[in-house]
C-alpha cells in the first residue's frame, strides 16, 4: 500500500476514534444527567390544613396559652430568655445570627451579645425556623404523623410536643447555671403555678383536668401554638395546585435547573426535605471551640426545608453561609471534589451531594426558583405583655 494511502487510513482511524470518544463522552454525560435529574413529581404543595396529634387536639384557649408561654422568659432559668428570643417573627421564627446567644444575652439581631462576665457558650447550631414545622416529616400526597415529626438539626426529638421542652433544659439555650438539667422543669412549673393568670389559662385550655399546670401540658400548649405558624400558600404551592401562571417562565426554568442538578434528590416532598441525615462537610461555626460532629459522630445533619429562605439567612446547621448563592457555590465545590470541613474525609461525604451537577451559570436561575417558595402571610402577632410581667421575648432591648 502506498504511503499516502496508509496515512489516509491511519488518519481515518484516528478521526473515528476521536468521534467515538466524543460520542462516549456525550453518552456518559447524558446518562449522568439522566441519573441526577428528578421529575417535578417528587415535589408537592403543602396541605391547606394541619393535622393535630390525637392526644393534643387544638383549641383557641390552648393556642392563646401557648403564645404567652412562647414569648414569656419565665420559662428560662434566669428569666432572661424566651423561646421567641431565638425564634423571631420578623426572621421567619428563626434569627439573623450564625448561632444563637441564649442565656445571659442582651440585645437583638446583629447587636445581640453576652453580658459580662460570661461563662455561657453560644448555642451549638443555627436557629432553625419554627414556621411550617407542623408539617415536618411530610411525604408527597400529604402523608405525615405529627407524633413522629422529626425535629432539630439532628432529629433527636419526635413531635413538636417533645421538642418544646428540650431548649428549656439545655444549658446555653434557656437553662443557664442556676438549675440542674433534671431540676429546671420543676422550677419552671412551680413559678407558673404561682401566677394566677396562668392558673386560669391552663384551666381553660385543659378543661376537665384537676391540676392542669404541669410540664406535659406546657409542652402541648406551646406545640399547639406552633402548629398555627404556617406559610402554605407560596406561589410555588399555587403552581403545584394547578395555577400554571403562578410562576414566570424564568422561574419555571429555575425549577427545571433545580431538578436537573440533583437538588431534589434530598430536597423533595412538600417541605422540600427528605428529613434524613447527610454528611456534606459544611464548615464549623467559629463560635464554638469544639467541632460539631452531629448526633452519630459522622458530621451528618438533617436536610433543611427550603421554604421561606428569604427570611432565614444565614444557612446550614453552622450558619456559615449568608446568601443562597454561597450555599449553591458550596455545592458546586462539593461536586468538584472540595471538602470545606477538615474533619470530614472523602469517604464520609454523601454521594447524593458529590454527584450533583451544580454549575455557576445555573445558580441565579435556581435562586430565582427558590424565591417562589416564600410566603409572607404567616401569623406574626406578638403579645404586648406576658402573664409573668417580665419583658416580652426576654432581654432583647
Amino acid at each position: 500500500m502506498p504511503v499516502f494511502e496508509r496515512f489516509s487510513v491511519l488518519l481515518l482511524g484516528v478521526l473515528m476514534l476521536i468521534l467515538s470518544s466524543c460520542g462516549n463522552e456525550r453518552d456518559a454525560k447524558h446518562k449522568r444527567e439522566k441519573k441526577i435529574s428528578e421529575s417535578i413529581a417528587v415535589l408537592g404543595a403543602l396541605p391547606e390544613s394541619v393535622i393535630d396529634p390525637p392526644d393534643n387536639l387544638t383549641n383557641a384557649k390552648k393556642v392563646e396559652l401557648g403564645r404567652f408561654l412562647f414569648y414569656d422568659p419565665v420559662l428560662s432559668g434566669n428569666r432572661d430568655v424566651a423561646c421567641a428570643t431565638c425564634h423571631q417573627p420578623e426572621f421567619n421564627y428563626a434569627e439573623f445570627l450564625e448561632t444563637s446567644i441564649g442565656v445571659n444575652g442582651t440585645g437583638s439581631d446583629s447587636k445581640r451579645q453576652f453580658r459580662l462576665p460570661n461563662t455561657i457558650p453560644f448555642v451549638k447550631r443555627n436557629s432553625q425556623s419554627i414556621l411550617n414545622t407542623a408539617f415536618n416529616g411530610i411525604k408527597n400526597h400529604g402523608e405525615y404523623d405529627p407524633r413522629l415529626a422529626p425535629m432539630f438539626w439532628d432529629m433527636r426529638a419526635k413531635s413538636l410536643e417533645e421538642q418544646a421542652l428540650l431548649p428549656i433544659t439545655t444549658l446555653e439555650e434557656m437553662r443557664g447555671h442556676s438549675f440542674a438539667e433534671e431540676a429546671v422543669l420543676d422550677e419552671i412549673i412551680a413559678r407558673i403555678r404561682k401566677i394566677p393568670e396562668y392558673q386560669t389559662l391552663f384551666s381553660e385550655a385543659f378543661s376537665g383536668e384537676t391540676n392542669p399546670v404541669h410540664a406535659k401540658n406546657m409542652a402541648k400548649a406551646i406545640a399547639a401554638y406552633e402548629r398555627t405558624l404556617v406559610a402554605n400558600n407560596s406561589r410555588f404551592d399555587q403552581y403545584m395546585r394547578g395555577d400554571s401562571n403562578a410562576l414566570s417562565l424564568s422561574e419555571k426554568e429555575g425549577l427545571n435547573l433545580f431538578l436537573k442538578t440533583g437538588c431534589a434528590k434530598c430536597h423533595n416532598g412538600p417541605m422540600l426535605s427528605d428529613f434524613k441525615l447527610h454528611t456534606l462537610g459544611v464548615p464549623d461555626t467559629q463560635n464554638r471551640k469544639e467541632p460539631d460532629a452531629g448526633i452519630n459522630n459522622d458530621y451528618a445533619f438533617r436536610t433543611p426545608t427550603l421554604r421561606n429562605l428569604r427570611y432565614t439567612s444565614p444557612y446550614m446547621h453552622s450558619g456559615k453561609f449568608v446568601t443562597l448563592e454561597h450555599v449553591l457555590q458550596f455545592y458546586e465545590d462539593i461536586s468538584g471534589g472540595k471538602i470545606l470541613n477538615p474533619h470530614v474525609s472523602a469517604r464520609q461525604m454523601d454521594p447524593l451531594a458529590t454527584q450533583m451537577n451544580v454549575n455557576f451559570r445555573d445558580i441565579s436561575g435556581i435562586v430565582e426558583f427558590l424565591n417562589t417558595l416564600n410566603d409572607d402571610t404567616f401569623d406574626k402577632t406578638v403579645p404586648t405583655r406576658v402573664p409573668s410581667g417580665l419583658k416580652v421575648k426576654g432581654n432583647v432591648d
